[in-house]
């Protein structure tokens, strides 16, 4: 990829961030673990496509970043 290529990919990927972490706070009715899902998907997905590009490195990056999310938030927290 060329570096302007990846310098305009990377401008583009934060806000994008910043909009997924800014619409998962907006669902206050889920779980601490569905949220932390949502988020590591969301910052996954971005890193991902950020860093090497392509649907793939998205996809794959959202996955990762939602099961990271999902396994470490404790289930039995406040109870």
């Amino acid at each position: 990829m060329r570096p302007l290529t990846r310098t305009i990919t990377r401008i583009i990927a934060v806000p994008v961030a910043a909009v997924a972490l800014l619409a998962s706070a907006g669902c206050s009715n889920m779980t601490e673990k569905q949220r932390n899902t949502a988020i590591g998907a969301g910052v996954g997905g971005v890193a991902g496509a950020t860093i090497f590009g392509g649907t793939g490195a998205t996809l794959g990056g959202a996955a990762l970043g939602g099961v990271v999310g999902n396994v470490l938030t404790d289930d039995r927290k406040g109870r």
